[in-house]
């Protein structure tokens, strides 16, 4: 089996994945991807792919599938196998740009705390937006990464890949979750619609933040895919 690459989201890190860990396959070579360096998604892509192995398959997680679907396009004699978890290929809207960017321009200089509470929240499921271990967890993670590479994220535009996705020929794992907030099942119908022989599957009881809430149900999902 072909280690696995893992992409994660706008402020996340290796610790996304964590819960996940004991339920992936024990021969399973992991790799984990960082989006720290690159002030676009082509450039995200470019460095993640410097990294990787010779072949592998592959893992984005929200912002991390938009990187995940350009590494396709980079090398697609290199990725196995795709999944594409809480994401989209559509375009950013102009709302989502302005506020992303003024987040940006106002965050002050010295120590940076990871993003607020009410932007935490926002991206679990109702039932676990007072749990507080899951909320310090996602804090950590934003904190770690630091002021520069949270306004070199958010300042970065998210383009529609949707007529570029029956491009995609490895087999694809979509998976979207019904409470998510951020991302509609719409967007997750559109992504497994426009990949040729691709699979949609809904997780239940999780909301944006599927890896961290329910990290065995995504764990389970993805050995049908592997190669």
């Amino acid at each position: 089996m072909a280690p696995l690459v893992l992409i994660p989201g706008y402020m996340l890190d290796d610790a996304l994945w964590d819960g996940m860990l004991p339920f992936l396959p024990p021969a399973l070579a992991l790799h984990f991807a960082s989006l720290a360096e690159g002030d676009s998604i082509a450039a995200m892509a470019q460095a993640v792919l410097a990294r990787c192995p010779p072949q592998f398959n592959l893992l984005g997680f929200s912002m991390g599938g938009y990187v995940a679907r350009e590494i396709v396009r980079l090398a697609p004699e290199r990725v196995l196998s795709l999944a594409l978890v809480a994401t989209s290929s559509r375009a950013d809207l102009p709302l989502q740009v302005e506020q992303r960017s003024k987040a940006a321009r106002a965050t002050p200089l010295g120590a940076f705390r990871g993003l607020g509470r009410a932007a935490i929240a926002q991206s679990l499921h109702p039932d676990h937006c007072a749990n507080e271990a899951l909320l310090a967890q996602v804090r950590l993670m934003g904190e770690r990464l630091g002021r520069e590479v949270f306004v070199r994220q958010s300042l970065i535009v998210r383009d529609a890949d949707t007529g570029r996705l029956s491009g995609i020929q490895c087999p694809t794992l979509v998976v979207a979750a019904a409470e998510d907030r951020l991302r509609s099942p719409e967007e997750a119908r559109e992504l497994a619609d426009g990949i040729p022989g691709a699979k949609l599957v809904t997780v239940a009881n999780a909301g944006h933040l599927i890896p961290l809430e329910q990290p065995q149900a995504l764990a389970g999902l993805l050995p049908v895919i592997f190669r």
